[in-house]
């Protein structure tokens, strides 16, 4: 990427943000950053990044603005309290890559309409986890104007490896509310199998191995197959992420319609419960297994 790139600004630096500004850095975009505990950036300081004392500070040095947090409260904290969105230059892009379900991004437009209608928001929540961000293989489902493709598409070139513009602002959220109910059942289906199987006395690598190759199994749920034998739970998505993401499918869907989502939240809702909050989605084997969780 040129150096002459206009500076990005990445604001939340968890384990998404992390691998996205890592991603942003190594096709030579030059990438701002800040993050409530500064910690986190330090890393990305020795790769190159610029470190922002303030969310403000970061913003007005940006042409385009990420906002990377785990929920729509953070993500408004940062636009409003933390001064981002009265930092932006006239004309500059705020690309808010969280997930925060349909009263989410609603809140964001709401905002961005009433304070600063001279900056253009650009809705485009992303598909993977921590590895797939630090290796910018995201796919990216983007919403906005079309004026604003130009202008983004070395960014998302960076952090993904597709981009699917879905409609006007709103709509990648609500792509993203699909795309993650879709994840929730392969992740029920990987984990309620091999619990099964462990009930029924078979040695889960023998499962693994004959369910892996077959035609039901994906790229993702055999990934998760095999960490779950080599007894890896370390998050890529946390459990209580994904839960979140359930709940924020339910909340759109506005009745009781989808009674084995409710389900699956509830029993996740335990799994959080036991102590297992923190690992990965595939956890939730451990947890019908009856392991008990962390304190």
């Amino acid at each position: 990427m040129a150096p002459t790139h206009d500076p990005v600004a990445i604001l939340g630096i968890g384990a998404m943000g992390h691998g996205m500004a890592t991603s942003a850095l190594r096709a030579g975009l030059p990438t701002i950053v800040w993050n409530r505990e500064p910690e986190a950036t330090r890393d990305l300081a020795q790769l190159g990044a610029d470190v922002a004392a303030t969310a403000g500070d970061a913003a007005g040095r940006a042409a385009i603005v990420v906002t990377m947090v785990t929920d729509a409260d953070a993500v408004i904290s940062i636009a409003r309290d933390q001064g981002m969105l009265a930092a932006l230059a006239p004309g500059a892009i705020w690309a808010q890559m969280s997930t925060i379900g349909l009263s989410g991004i609603d809140a964001v437009v709401a905002l961005v309409e009433k304070e600063r209608p001279d900056v253009t928001l650009v809705d485009a929540p992303v598909s993977g986890s921590k590895d797939p961000a630090a290796h910018g293989e995201l796919t990216i489902f983007a919403s906005g104007p079309d004026n604003a493709r130009a202008p983004v598409t070395p960014l998302f070139d960076a952090l993904g490896h597709h981009t699917i513009w879905v409609g006007p602002v709103g709509t990648g959220t609500r792509m993203k509310l699909v795309n993650n109910t879709w994840l929730a059942f392969g992740a029920e289906a990987v984990a309620a199998s091999v619990a099964l199987a462990q009930q029924l006395g078979l040695d889960t690598k023998t499962v693994v191995d004959a369910l892996s190759d077959g035609p039901l199994v994906s790229s993702w749920q055999a990934a998760k197959l095999q960490r779950i034998t080599m007894g890896d739970f370390s998050p890529q998505f946390a459990l209580h992420l994904a839960l979140k993401d359930v709940h924020l499918a339910l909340e759109a869907a506005g009745d009781d319609r989808f009674a084995v989502l409710n389900c699956l939240a509830d029993e996740w809702q335990h799994a959080v419960e036991l102590g297992f909050a923190d690992e990965d989605i595939t956890v939730v084997t451990r947890a019908l297994e009856g392991q008990g969780g962390t304190e």
